[in-house]
């Protein structure tokens, strides 16, 4: 038997705390639908409004933003259960500044606004959790400009290898994107991150595997 859409959003931190009997129960009380979005499909375009409040139920999604130049900068990796843009769904200038694709596919699970509104206004755990998500953006962008702009290309790679080491509990890493995509992550050239690697893996640092990276100094990173 399956996994139903409510056991998914019990990991969504809007439903946090919430049974998947409860969270069933208070989608009962708004009007959405289900949404498939196919492999490598545009969600959005920046400059497009944000016209509704989607959650991730499966798949994943990239953020990206496009510079005048034409480089595009990673933002975020988009997984489920997640709510999609939540700053921008009542905000009064409600332009997504990112673009938005699907990397798999991607269920989605869509409201209007006023019924995410509804949810808010009646049940005070989910307005919490609203409020709590809002929150976290900030450090998450604060983080993000912070590594964009004022690190350098070793900085920045040693920050993300580290920082994945810490989230897997292992100096062995597993990496689940490409080359470019890391690249596209820090807002550099694929052959800058090329050879900041080979620089890494040359003074000991690091040992590379393909998708397989092993910290094994991390004090020659800095």
């Amino acid at each position: 038997m399956g996994t139903s859409i409510y056991e998914r959003l019990e990991e969504s931190l809007l439903f946090a705390g919430l049974t998947a009997d409860e969270i069933e129960w208070v989608l009962q009380t708004v009007n959405y639908k289900i949404v498939e979005y196919p492999a490598k499909a545009v969600y959005a375009v920046a400059g497009m409004p944000c016209k509704y409040a989607d959650i991730i139920i499966k798949g994943e999604m990239i953020s990206r933003m496009n510079g005048i130049s034409g480089k595009q900068v990673q933002i975020d990796r988009l997984r489920g259960c997640i709510l999609i843009a939540p700053a921008f769904i009542f905000a009064e200038n409600n332009a997504m500044p990112v673009s938005v694709e699907t990397v798999c596919k991607t269920t989605i699970l869509r409201m209007l606004p006023g019924e995410l509104k509804r949810l808010i206004d009646t049940n005070e755990r989910i307005r919490m959790n609203f409020i709590r998500r809002l929150s976290s953006i900030d450090a998450f962008l604060t983080q993000k400009l912070r590594m964009l702009s004022l690190f350098t290309v070793r900085e920045k790679v040693a920050y993300f290898l580290i920082k994945a080491a810490k989230e897997q509990q292992s100096r062995t890493i597993q990496l689940g994107i490409s080359r470019q995509e890391m690249a596209d992550l820090f807002g550099i050239q694929k052959f800058s991150l090329l050879r900041c690697l080979s620089e890494f893996e040359s003074n000991g640092a690091i040992k590379v595997d393909g998708k397989q990276i092993t910290i094994l100094n991390s004090d020659k990173m800095k």
